[in-house]
């Protein structure tokens, strides 16, 4: 069958935004089904599309709790003023916005959501690029903090979530380390942090993980001669 003559442009595209970004929150560690990952564009029609064949962004938003294992990646020390202090993850809010130019007053309202509804954080994907105000106050992480989500807001264009670039055979396994795992690496190697070669957090698959500042990352790269190889990379 040729889907493209029984489905829109747009359709084909949102369905390829829409699984991607199912499957990066799975990569991250937060708890989605496998399946939920693999819907197929019939499916995603008939769950999404409006009656005019087009694919409606408002139905299409959802949210994901971390599961245990990315709670665990995401812990955090306890100390004698904080003995069980909370994991800095939490609840993700994933929403599609359906305006043709993003600015401001969307952020706000975003972020506004995102504060009343309790969420930890938030992926915003555009049509299009923020506008330069919205994008500088995206990049004021403290403002961000102050008006809603403690875990900050991330905002992808749809362009760039058509293809699952952690699928292309160039690309390597990237693994996040938990804060235990990077102490341990660097006591091993006898390192400080700022030691290990480094990995920008706008690199496009450190933003596809949502690294963050700070956070060390372990590479594993297919060898010819060991079979496979690990590097680290800190997030800078």
């Amino acid at each position: 069958m040729d889907t493209g003559e029984k489905y829109s442009p747009n359709m084909i595209r949102l369905w390829r935004v829409f699984r991607t970004t199912k499957e990066m929150c799975l990569d991250r560690g937060y708890q989605l089904l496998e399946e939920e990952t693999q819907i197929s564009l019939q499916e995603f029609a008939e769950r999404y599309g409006r009656g005019d064949g087009e694919p409606d962004r408002s139905r299409m938003n959802y949210s994901c709790q971390p599961s245990e294992a990315m709670l665990k990646k995401y812990a955090v020390p306890p100390t004698a003023k904080d003995p069980d202090p909370a994991p800095q993850i939490g609840t993700l809010w994933v929403e599609f916005n359906g305006d043709e130019n993003v600015g401001l007053k969307q952020l706000k309202d975003y972020i506004q959501h995102l504060a009343t509804g309790s969420y930890y954080s938030g992926i915003m994907v555009t049509i299009k690029p923020m506008t330069g105000m919205a994008l500088k106050l995206l990049r004021d992480t403290a403002s961000i903090s102050e008006l809603g989500p403690k875990g900050g807001v991330e905002v992808f264009v749809e362009q760039d979530l058509l293809v699952n670039i952690t699928k292309h055979e160039l690309v390597p396994k990237h693994v996040l380390l938990s804060r235990e795992e990077k102490a341990q690496l660097l006591q091993r190697y006898r390192l400080k942090e700022t030691q290990l070669p480094r990995i920008q957090v706008t690199d496009p698959v450190a933003k596809y993980l949502g690294l963050r500042r700070g956070q060390v990352v372990k590479i594993i790269r297919k060898s010819e001669t060991a079979g496979r190889y690990a590097s680290y990379r800190w997030a800078i």
